[in-house]
C-alpha cells in the first residue's frame, strides 16, 4: 500500500496540518514544524504538541506516515562558523520538536561546503555533529534527502548517500528520502522501465533499501543531469507520468510517506488521484 500526500501549511498552527491533508484525500503528509526561512522560532508549547497528536488521530494518520521536512536554512556542512553553530541549534530544535510532536522521521537536506573544503570533510562535520544529536534526543530518526547536486550540496549520488550514512554510528537511527526531481537532476534516469530499475538496483547495493523511508514525488523543469533543482507539476516536466507509474507499482515504496511538492498546490488532489490511478496499471 502506498502512502500519498503533500507538503501542507501549517499557518494557524502545526494543530491545522491534519485536516488539510485529509481534504486531498491524503493519507500521509510532510509539515516544517517551525518558520523554514528563519533561524528564530517561537517554542513549542505542550498543548500545541497534544493539539497535532490529537488532531492527526481524529484525521486518521498515524504519526508515522507523516515526514516532516527541516528548514531550509540549515546547512549542517557550513564551513562558517556561526552558519554552523545556527543550523546545529536549529536542527537540534526541530529535531526535539519532532520527538515532542510523537514524529518518527525529520527529513533534511544533507549540507553544503560551498567549495571551502573536500566533500570527506564535509561528511565528518555532518555526521559528527548527528552522532552528538542522536545521543541527546531519542527516538527520531534523521532522514538524509537526496539532492539535485546544484552548487556543492552533498547527497547527490548514491556513493556520498552511502558516506553520510557510514558516518553515523546508530544505523537505526539513519534513513533515506529519495526525491525524483533531484535523482533527475542529478543524472539518475527514472524514464523507462529498464532506466528506473537500474536506478533502484544501483541504490540497493551502494546505499541499502533498509534506509529507504519515504520519497518526495516531484517532476522537474530541468533536464535529466543538469543539477538543477526546479520542480514541476507532476506530467508536466521533463520527467513525464512513466517514472510515477514504476514507481506507484514498486513494493520497495510500500508503507512509505510519498509527499508531492510540486509547484501548483491547486493540482495537489489531482496529482494525488492520478497517482492512486497509476497503481496497478
Amino acid at each position: 500500500m502506498k502512502l500519498l500526500g503533500a507538503h501542507v501549511s501549517t499557518a494557524g498552527g502545526v494543530h491545522t496540518a491534519p485536516e488539510r491533508a485529509r481534504a486531498l484525500s491524503a493519507t500521509a503528509f510532510a509539515i516544517f514544524t517551525r518558520n523554514q526561512r528563519r533561524w528564530a522560532a517561537k517554542p513549542l508549547t505542550d498543548d500545541e504538541a497534544a493539539a497535532f497528536r490529537d488532531q492527526c488521530a481524529a484525521c486518521g494518520f498515524p504519526l508515522h506516515h507523516v515526514l516532516p521536512h527541516a528548514g531550509y536554512l540549515i546547512n549542517l556542512g557550513a564551513p562558517d562558523k556561526e552558519i554552523v553553530r545556527k543550523s546545529q541549534a536549529g536542527f537540534r530544535d526541530e529535531f526535539e520538536r519532532c520527538r515532542r510532536l510523537g514524529l518518527r522521521y525529520l527529513n533534511f537536506h544533507p549540507g553544503s561546503h560551498l567549495g571551502r573544503m573536500s566533500d570527506a570533510a564535509c561528511t565528518e562535520q555532518i555526521t559528527t555533529f548527528l552522532n552528538r544529536a542522536l545521543a541527546e534526543i531519542p527516538d527520531v530518526i534523521a532522514v538524509y534527502e537526496s539532492t539535485a547536486g546544484q552548487g556543492s550540496h552533498l547527497g547527490h549520488t548514491f556513493a556520498q548517500l552511502a558516506a553520510l550514512i557510514d558516518g553515523v554510528d546508530d544505523k537505526a537511527r539513519i534513513g533515506v528520502c529519495l526525491d525524483t526531481c533531484h535523482l533527475h537532476a542529478a543524472g539518475y534516469d527514472l524514464t523507462s522501465a529498464a532506466s528506473y530499475e537500474r536506478t533502484m538496483r544501483e541504490f540497493e547495493r551502494v546505499v541499502g533499501l533498509r534506509y529507504l523511508v519515504g520519497a518526495h514525488l516531484n517532476d522537474s523543469k530541468t533536464p535529466l543531469g543538469s543539477r538543477v533543482d526546479r520542480h514541476e507539476s507532476l506530467g508536466k516536466g521533463t520527467m513525464g507520468w512513466e517514472p510515477f507509474r514504476l514507481l506507484m507499482n514498486d513494493p520497495r515504496f510500500d508503507g512509505k510517506p510519498l509527499i508531492t511538492e510540486t509547484v501548483d498546490q491547486e493540482l495537489w488532489a489531482d496529482e494525488l488521484a492520478q497517482l492512486r490511478a497509476l497503481a496497478g496499471a
